[in-house]
C-alpha cells in the first residue's frame, strides 16, 4: 500500500472514532438533560398537587374534592397522569380511567399525610415525544457521518497527494542519476520542513558517493599505473632473452630481474588485498594488555639488518615505566614496522632513525623520528592517501601504500598519527595511544586484515639490498 492510500485510511480510522465517540457522547448527554429537565417538572407538578390537595381536603364533601382536582390537572400538559390513591380507600385518576405508572413513562412517587389519611401520590408523565426527538437525533448522526467521512477522506487523499508531490519529484530524480551524472543534484524547495531536509541529506548522500566513486577510480587507475611497470619489465626482460641465444650467465641475469620484478608486483597485490579487506570486511578481535615497549624492541630488532647497506643508524629510547595499551599485537607490530620502515626508506645514507616511547596517565606516545629529505607543506595533507607519492623529492622505493596501512591501523586501535615535518631536515611520526586505563569505547577492536605481517616487505627489502 501507497503511503497516500495508508495516511486516507489512518485519517479515516481516526475520523471515525472521533465522529462516533462525539455522536454518542451528544446522543447520551442530550437523553440525559431532556430525562432531568422531565424529572424537575414532575417534582414541581407533584409539589403543587400535594399542597392544592390538602388545601382543598379540608371540605368534607368528598365529591366537591374530586371536582376541584380535576380542575387543577387540566391546566397540566396532556403527557401528565395522576392518580392519588388514600390509606381509607379515596382514589383519584386523571385522566379518567388512566393509570400513572404506565410503559414509556417517567414517573415520580410521593407520600404524604392528611389528618389521620395516608395518602400515595404518583405522577408520570410521557416519554413518547422525548423518544421520537431522541430517534430523530439518532437518525440525523448516522446518516451524516457516513457522509461526512467519505467528504474528509476524498479531502485527505487530495491534501496527502498534493503533500506528497514533492517526494514523487524527488524520486523521478532520483532515477536519472546514475555512474555517469553523479555530479547531478535534486531540487532542494525552499520550505525548510522534511521534504527540503530530505533533499539536502539525498544530495550529502550523492556528494559522499560520488567522492567515493572518485577515490575509487582513482585507486584502480593508481594501481593499473603500478602494476604496468614491472609487467613491462618482465615481458621485455623475456623478450630481449629470447631473441637470440645467451649465455647462461646472460639468462640467469634476465631471471634474476624477472624474479625481481615479480616480488615487487607480487608484495604490491599482498598490500591491495590488505587494504580492500580492511574496507569491506570487519573481524571482531579482542583487545589485550599490549606493552610497547616489547612491540618497539622487536620491531627494531627485526629492522636492525638493514642499517648497515643503507648507512643508517638507529637509536631507540624506551620508557621507563611499562607503556601498557590495550591493542592487537600482531597489528600493532605492523603499525611500528610501517612507520620504521617508511623512516629507513626516506632517510640519506649516514643518516639517523630515531624512535621512543614516552606514556603518562592518559596516552602512550610512540615517536618515529628520521632526517631524511622531509615533506613538503603542500603533500603533508595527502600523505596517507594510496599511491601517494606526490613530492617529487619523496620518491623511492615502495608503492605509496605503507602510511594508509599504518592509518587504517592505528584508526582501529583508537589512536591518531601526528606528523611534524621540515623539508630537508627530516620528518617525526608520533603515533597517540589512550592508555590502558582510558579503554576506547569498543571493548573489541574493529580490523580487518590490516594483521597479515609484514615480514614479506621486509624480506623483498632484503633481497634488493643483497
Amino acid at each position: 500500500m501507497s503511503i497516500r492510500f495508508r495516511l486516507t485510511l489512518w485519517y479515516a480510522a481516526v475520523l471515525s472514532a472521533a465522529l462516533a465517540l462525539f455522536g454518542g457522547l451528544l446522543f447520551f448527554s442530550m437523553r440525559q438533560r431532556m430525562l432531568h429537565e422531565i424529572d424537575r417538572e414532575l417534582e414541581g407538578t407533584s409539589a403543587r398537587f400535594q399542597s392544592y390537595f390538602i388545601a382543598e381536603s379540608a371540605m368534607e364533601s368528598k365529591g366537591h374534592l374530586i371536582g376541584e382536582l380535576k380542575e387543577f390537572c387540566q391546566a397540566l400538559p396532556p403527557s401528565v397522569s395522576i392518580q392519588v390513591q388514600g390509606s381509607d380507600g379515596f382514589i383519584f385518576r386523571y385522566p379518567a380511567g388512566s393509570r400513572a405508572a404506565v410503559v414509556d413513562a417517567r414517573t415520580l412517587r410521593r407520600d404524604f399525610r392528611v389528618r389521620d389519611t395516608t395518602f400515595r401520590l404518583e405522577t408520570a408523565a410521557s416519554l413518547a415525544e422525548t423518544f421520537h426527538t431522541l430517534q430523530l437525533l439518532r437518525i440525523l448522526l448516522l446518516s451524516l457521518t457516513p457522509i461526512v467521512i467519505l467528504a474528509a477522506c476524498a479531502g485527505g487523499a487530495w491534501m496527502s497527494r498534493r503533500a506528497l508531490r514533492p517526494v514523487d519529484d524527488i524520486t523521478a530524480s532520483a532515477l536519472t542519476i546514475g555512474i555517469e551524472n553523479l555530479s547531478q543534484r535534486l531540487p532542494v524547495l525552499d520550505t525548510k520542513d522534511e521534504i527540503a531536509r530530505l533533499s539536502e541529506v539525498l544530495n550529502m548522500m550523492f556528494a559522499r558517493l560520488e567522492s567515493a566513486v572518485k577515490t575509487l577510480s582513482q585507486f584502480v587507475a593508481d594501481a593499473s599505473h603500478e602494476l604496468r611497470t614491472p609487467l613491462a619489465v618482465i615481458r621485455a626482460t623475456a623478450e630481449v632473452a629470447l631473441r637470440k641465444d645467451r649465455t647462461a650467465e646472460a639468462y640467469r641475469a634476465s631471471l634474476e630481474e624477472i624474479v625481481a620484478e615479480s616480488g615487487r608486483m607480487t608484495g604490491l597485490v599482498e598490500d591491495l588485498l590488505t587494504l580492500a579487506r580492511s574496507d569491506t570486511r570487519a573481524a571482531e578481535m579482542p583487545l589485550t594488555p599490549v606493552d610497547a615497549n616489547d612491540v618497539v624492541r622487536e620491531v627494531c630488532t627485526q629492522m636492525a639488518s638493514l642499517t648497515e647497506p643503507r648507512q643508517i643508524s638507529l637509536d631507540v629510547h624506551y620508557s621507563k615505566d611499562a607503556a601498557s595499551i590495550a591493542a592487537n599485537r600482531a597489528a600493532l607490530h605492523r603499525l611500528f614496522l610501517a612507520l620504521l620502515d617508511n623512516a629507513f626508506k626516506y632517510s640519506h645514507p649516514g643518516g639517523r632513525a630515531r624512535v621512543t616511547v614516552s606514556n603518562s596517565s592518559t596516552q602512550v606516545r610512540v615517536s618515529f623520528e628520521d632526517s631524511g629529505v622531509g615533506i613538503a607543506n603542500q603533500s603533508r595533507p595527502h600523505i596517507f592517501k594510496r599511491f601517494y607519492r606526490g613530492d617529487p623529492s619523496r620518491t623511492g622505493p615502495g608503492h605509496g601504500l605503507g602510511l594508509s596501512l599504518a592509518e587504517t591501523i592505528a584508526e582501529a586501535h583508537g589512536a591518531t598519527i601526528e606528523v611534524e615535518s621540515t623539508p630537508g631536515v627530516g620528518s617525526r611520526f608520533d603515533v597517540v595511544f589512550p592508555a590502558r586505563g582510558a579503554k576506547p569505547a569498543s571493548g573489541n577492536l574493529q580490523i580487518s586484515a590490516v594483521l597479515s605481517t609484514f615480514a614479506d616487505a621486509t624480506s623483498r627489502e632484503r633481497s634488493k639490498l643483497k
